[in-house]
């Protein structure tokens, strides 16, 4: 994610900041050129510092859930990622608040580089095609499962419960598991729909590279849940996940190809430049480039690679997980190259360079 700045005193403002740490000038993200706009405190009205436009609130700012702006002329009252809730926890229970509220933090991370991409996100309560977020409490259905179904992503609200979460990732043996990883995850079932599934093109390539979903999917994750994955799944897989059917190989190589977008981006904003002090070739990397603008997935992962390594490597300092405790091998690069190469046909990755 980029770099944004108060708009009054220019100090580095974080994209979940609802006040400029430095000066106390409110904040509020417009969507529309990625801003950040900021505010006079305990002003009658929200005038920005910087285009003195008059600006209003998503209505979640009331629960400290949202932190987006709308024109003050705007008909609706919720920005466009709020827009995509179609259900929200109960939240006269006061420990469904502070999930909820982690909930948006990643929906929203979501929704941003979304949006950067230029895909559609059309709200499935105005188009039977759209995209919803259900995030809901398991409560006395044992069915109600994390996942997508027809543009409707189901987030259980134990998923924000950072305790939970662990016990979770350790108890299916899993080497990362985190809310933004869930949406990313899930909102990829959603995009095979729309971009694969209606492109016999794509689709018929999506079979060459990642196999035939056509094979029954409740049998394929009963075999998986039953004797795991094969032997040697990291040299063409991901995730042992991704192993149980080709709809879910999809699905968290699309997770990942998000994962490395917005890691590469982050990097290009704060000009980070990996410099080993031997001089190791295959740990060097200076990220000159916003992702977003290459059309070569080629040199994206060549950049990735000495980034993920140097994180990982100051995360182990400071004894704490992997930012990115994976191996990308060549298998795995040729399923990103065909997610880079969709996005590139549907005129999403490439176009924003023509732009900026």
């Amino acid at each position: 994610m980029k770099i944004f700045r108060c708009g009054h005193c220019n100090h580095a403002i974080f994209y979940e900041n609802i006040k400029c740490e430095n000066c106390g000038h409110l904040c509020g993200y417009r969507d529309k050129g990625r801003k950040m706009l900021t505010f006079a405190p305990n002003a009658d009205a929200f005038i920005s510092d910087r285009n003195k436009k008059e600006y209003k609130f998503c209505k979640n700012i009331e629960f400290n859930a949202c932190n987006w702006v709308l024109k003050k002329d705007h008909p609706l009252d919720y920005c466009s990622a709020c827009q995509l809730n179609r259900t929200i926890p109960n939240l006269s229970d006061e420990s469904n608040f502070e999930k909820w509220q982690n909930l948006e933090v990643a929906k929203h991370r979501l929704v941003y580089q979304l949006q950067k991409i230029g895909l559609p996100l059309p709200s499935k309560m105005i188009d039977v095609n759209g995209l919803c977020f259900d995030f809901v409490a398991q409560q006395n259905n044992p069915n109600l499962m994390t996942g997508h179904s027809n543009g409707v992503i189901t987030i259980l609200l134990r998923e924000a419960d950072p305790v939970l979460r662990e016990q979770m990732r350790k108890q299916f043996l899993e080497p990362y598991r985190t809310l933004i990883g869930h949406l990313r995850h899930e909102v990829g079932h959603y995009f095979w729909d729309r971009l694969i599934y209606t492109d016999q093109n794509m689709l018929d390539e999506f079979r060459t590279v990642f196999g035939d979903e056509r094979v029954n999917y409740g049998d394929a994750l009963k075999l998986y849940y039953k004797v795991g994955a094969p032997s040697k799944w990291e040299t063409s897989f991901i995730s042992k996940y991704a192993t149980s059917h080709a709809w879910e190989d999809w699905a968290e190589t699309w997770a990942h190809y998000l994962h490395i977008m917005d890691m590469v981006e982050t990097a290009y904003f704060f000009g980070v430049t990996v410099k080993p002090i031997k001089k190791k070739k295959g740990l060097k990397a200076k990220v000159t480039f916003d992702p977003y603008t290459i059309e070569d997935f080629d040199v994206i992962i060549k950049t990735c690679r000495p980034l993920s390594f140097a994180v990982n490597s100051i995360n182990r300092a400071m004894g704490v997980p992997d930012v990115y405790p994976f191996i990308v091998t060549p298998a795995v690069v040729d399923k990103l190259k065909f997610i880079h190469k969709l996005l590139l046909s549907k005129r999403f990755i490439g176009e924003l360079k023509k732009s900026s």
